[in-house]
């Protein structure tokens, strides 16, 4: 009974946002509450329920939300983001272009939000004009960093936020996305753009104006590159620390410390104000302002996480997430292709890949435990599901199509085909690496 009445709740959910244009959490909320009603349980256990989903879900990840958006906007304010993308490009050369542009998405992806990723579209133009090369084939490269840094990577907010529920450890989660981002990586911004070259832009590029500094203006590359990798460095190095120093170390607790996504993120932000901000002539004041105006436009995303947990919480404490575990012991899809499978159906139907993760780890949670799967795993299976088939519903779909004036036509050719790409190599090698991990 419960199993039915997670199906049509997540119908439900399917309603509120894609027919009825409800807002995300409100729907995800409203939903918890039919889940819960629906299944019995008393209603202050209901409102317990969801307080506690909340908590349990945004306490760890407030840190990292707001100094992952104060550090992105200090690298683009600083013209730290502009450096690294001209010297990568000049390193590379004309030959090796797209691999330039694929690194750029990617390193700029690793310490931007999604959205403000996009920022580096400018140079996108710049590169395509000065090389000659298509600028579908440049703006594809860099997509796809920026896609896969988005599903896979902590600590970027998805990522980071499934960790939480699944109890993953951060650093490992870390290594294994990186293990099966790059594959898809590869696949999705090295090769497929040769099968989309001769598609052209049918009308007017636009994009969000950014500044544009003097070289003399611009920090070292360096500095700029080593500041945007700090996080994951430091997740790397706790994550290495874990295999190979012993429990109860001073020094392993330090990394531990240290490579705590809100944590790094932090000393990341100090030190882009530091050694980025005085180069590029932006005052202390005026940084600071601009950083934590900017933590304004991830109000979105926190709202959906939390509401996202509550759902889940509903879930285990009405009892739905062990009828699933029962239910699905006796089924012949392995539980990470289900948790991809239910995260791209949700994906398809709801457009948002924040909403896709955060539903699906609550229903698939259980199985973690109950079939003894990789939490890490499971947490890059769901990102992978959930970038799956972006079209109409997603605002990636339309910010992609509107920054390189295609036609809706060539926008599915082109954006949906790469995001799908990105999904389907992803699972490929999150299945390879279950092989080995347990």
């Amino acid at each position: 009974m419960s199993i039915i009445v997670l199906i049509v709740g997540i119908l439900f959910l399917l309603v509120l946002i894609g027919w009825l244009k409800v807002n995300p959490f409100v729907s995800l909320i409203l939903a918890a509450f039919f889940v819960g009603i629906a299944n019995g349980m008393p209603l202050n256990k209901l409102v317990g329920s969801i307080n506690g989903g909340i908590g349990t879900t945004m306490g760890p990840l407030i840190l990292t939300l707001v100094f992952g958006m104060v550090l992105g906007t200090i690298l683009s304010e600083t013209g730290a983001v502009q450096q690294i993308s001209t010297k990568l490009i000049r390193f590379f050369g004309e030959k090796y272009i797209k691999l330039a542009m694929v690194i750029t998405g990617f390193s700029v992806g690793i310490a931007m939000f999604y959205n403000a990723g996009f920022l580096v579209c400018p140079l996108v133009f710049s590169v395509a004009a000065t090389s000659g090369k298509p600028l579908i084939v440049i703006g594809i490269a860099v997509a796809s960093g920026l896609s896969v840094t988005h599903c896979f990577l902590p600590p970027h907010p998805g990522p980071t936020a499934l960790t939480v529920i699944f109890k993953a450890d951060i650093g490992k989660t870390l290594l294994y996305g990186l293990l099966a981002g790059i594959p898809a990586l590869i696949a999705g911004g090295l090769v497929f753009p040769g099968f989309v070259k001769k598609i052209r832009p049918a009308g007017e590029q636009k994009f969000f104006p950014v500044q544009n500094f003097e070289e003399s203006q611009l920090p070292a590359f360096g500095a700029s590159l080593l500041i945007a990798l700090v996080p994951v460095l430091l997740m790397a190095l706790y994550a290495l620390s874990e295999i190979f120093i012993e429990a109860g170390n001073p020094a392993g607790s330090l990394l531990k410390f240290l490579g705590d996504p809100g944590i790094s993120l932090l000393i990341a932000s100090f030190l882009a104000i530091v050694f980025l901000g005085r180069k590029s002539g932006t005052g202390f004041k005026a940084l600071m302002n601009k950083s934590f105006e900017s933590v304004n436009s991830v109000t979105l995303i926190l709202l959906i996480i939390a509401a996202g947990g509550a759902f889940k919480q509903v879930l285990i404490d009405s009892g739905t997430s062990n009828d699933i575990a029962e239910y699905f012991m006796s089924s012949s899809i392995p539980p990470l292709l289900l948790a991809w499978m239910i995260a791209a159906f949700i994906r398809i139907a709801i457009g948002s890949a924040t909403v896709a993760g955060m539903t699906a780890a609550g229903i698939v949670q259980p199985l973690v435990t109950s079939m003894h799967v990789s939490p890490e795993l499971m947490v890059i299976a769901i990102g992978a599901g959930s970038v799956m088939c972006s079209h109409v519903n997603d605002s990636g779909f339309w910010m992609f199509k509107e920054y390189f004036g295609l036609t809706l036509k060539d926008t599915f050719r082109t954006w949906t085909a790469m995001e799908s790409i990105i999904g389907v190599v992803g699972l490929g090698g999150i299945l390879v690496l279950s092989l080995f991990v347990q």
